[in-house]
């Protein structure tokens, strides 16, 4: 895009609460079930049902408020949002408008090029989910599925703070990270447990704010990324062609990469909010509050920087491992008793690059925290070697099994023994008396060489510190006729 413009973007995000049941109902909240398996009265708006406001969806949104350093509002009030859609029952959302649960808060996002950035959140509310449309069931026509229906969201809203497309996802991913953090939701985006909607328009720098198009239900990083790069020529084209952006909902299309239109945006009044008469207006004590603040987690921040302070990693090595809770737990798990920075060496390489790799998260990994650490141990001991090491851990990965049962099968524990390792220098000297000889006039780089031909001989299990100090001793010494 050219210089000549600024983009500006805010991010409306949809988390699902984990409960356990709906918002306002007893239905189960479970993915995967047989369309319209989990409803009842209350999700399916029947005349005369009422909706009682689940306790653990709030716990779960005051527990967000006090991770961003937010204003929990002790009185919230529930309204309803009135608009059609095929798959919302009622013909209106019951959410939060003019006072929500969460008040202005930020998050410290970690940029791509190393520098750290704050990003207001304006609010967080409370409000349920609609149901699914499937398009691809019938032909020719759509089916409504009503599991959803009623599902806790929580919808945080960011100040329009993003300069880029970049900076935008890293926000999305600290916020990702922190709700798992928080375990108030899964954040499974391919399920739609986390989806976002980017608010993107352009401006000349410094100038007011221009006219924004709102990007609907994003679900992964990817997505988010290449939908605001798409907007940002799209926009720019517009306005430097001497047009005007329209202000309008789009969807992003992820075959084409590009964005379509699909209605004119709607603004607060078009929905015709007021209070649902069916609730009271929610009223939190400080005791309560004090209670989930009791209940947080080590959030992400303060783990980074425990994690830089006891275990002496740098910044960056501190920010990779903290990005996902359950890393960090295996990190730890890995890292106790051994070489913390050799650890994190191995986890952030190794394992990672393996998962990436095999398609798989951390909560997969099929090599146990456990036997990570005893291979580390085995490293340290001199069990084996780092390259011995690096076989065992592929096998772990591949094949599973134990470190020590693949040593001792597999006949890899590591030559430490001095007479042994002299015994197979001497023999390799002599075998390559030339090479010998030019390396005594001067030629050091033959010591790799040397070096070499001990490992193969021993089949890479000989010590190389040993065999480094042992075959300099022997290539130093006058050669013998």
């Amino acid at each position: 895009m050219s210089m000549a413009w600024e983009v500006v973007i805010g991010l409306e995000v949809h988390v699902q609460l984990n409960t356990r049941s709906k918002i306002f109902c007893a239905c189960s909240t479970a993915f995967g079930a047989e369309p319209n398996a989990h409803t009842c009265p209350v999700c399916l708006a029947m005349p005369g049902s009422l909706p009682v406001l689940n306790a653990a969806a709030v716990d779960k949104a005051i527990a967000f408020g006090l991770a961003i350093g937010a204003e929990i509002n002790h009185r919230s009030i529930f309204a309803r949002k009135n608009y059609f859609y095929p798959d919302l029952p009622k013909g209106y959302q019951i959410s939060q408008y003019e006072i929500p649960i969460v008040g202005r808060g930020y998050l410290d996002v970690l940029l791509p090029n190393g520098e750290e950035k704050r990003v207001g959140i304006t609010r967080a509310h409370l409000e349920e989910d609609a149901g699914k449309s499937l398009h691809d069931a019938y032909p020719g026509e759509s089916g409504i599925d009503l599991n959803r229906a009623g599902t806790p969201l929580l919808e945080i809203v960011s100040e329009p703070d993003m300069r880029s497309a970049a900076e935008a996802v890293a926000y999305l991913k600290k916020l990702h990270a922190l709700v798992r953090y928080l375990d108030i939701s899964d954040g499974n985006m391919q399920e739609g447990s986390f989806r976002c909607d980017a608010n993107v328009s352009l401006r000349r720098p410094g100038a007011p704010f221009g006219t924004r198009a709102e990007v609907k239900n994003l679900n992964s990083f990817r997505f988010l990324e290449k939908a605001i790069s798409y907007e940002m020529l799209r926009q720019q084209d517009i306005l430097e062609s001497g047009g005007k952006v329209v202000q309008e909902t789009r969807l992003f299309d992820a075959n084409s990469g590009e964005t379509r239109s699909m209605r004119s945006k709607e603004e607060a009044n078009d929905y015709r909010y007021f209070p649902d008469p069916d609730l009271l207006p929610l009223q939190l004590d400080a005791e309560r509050i004090e209670q989930v603040r009791k209940s947080l987690p080590e959030l992400p921040d303060a783990r980074k920087a425990r994690f830089m302070a006891q275990y002496g990693l740098p910044a960056y090595d501190a920010a990779v491992l903290t990005a996902q809770r359950e890393l960090a737990d295996y990190y730890e798990a890995v890292a106790t008793g051994q070489d913390a920075k050799l650890a994190a060496n191995w986890i952030m390489g190794d394992l990672l690059g393996a998962l990436n790799k095999a398609g798989l998260e951390i909560e997969t990994c099929p090599v146990p925290a456990r036997e990570l650490q005893i291979l580390l141990a085995r490293i340290a001991d001199q069990t084996v070697s780092g390259k011995i090491a690096k076989e065992i851990f592929e096998i772990l990965f591949h094949e599973g099994g134990s470190v020590d049962a693949i040593i001792d099968a597999r006949g890899l524990r590591q030559i430490t023994d001095n007479t042994a390792i002299a015994a197979m220098i001497d023999e390799i000297i002599a075998k390559n008396p030339q090479q010998a000889a030019e390396y005594r006039s001067g030629k050091e780089k033959l010591f790799g060489f040397f070096i070499g031909q001990v490992m193969k001989v021993s089949q890479g299990k000989a010590n190389p510190d040993l065999v480094n100090a042992l075959l300099r001793e022997k290539l130093q010494a006058p050669a013998t006729e």
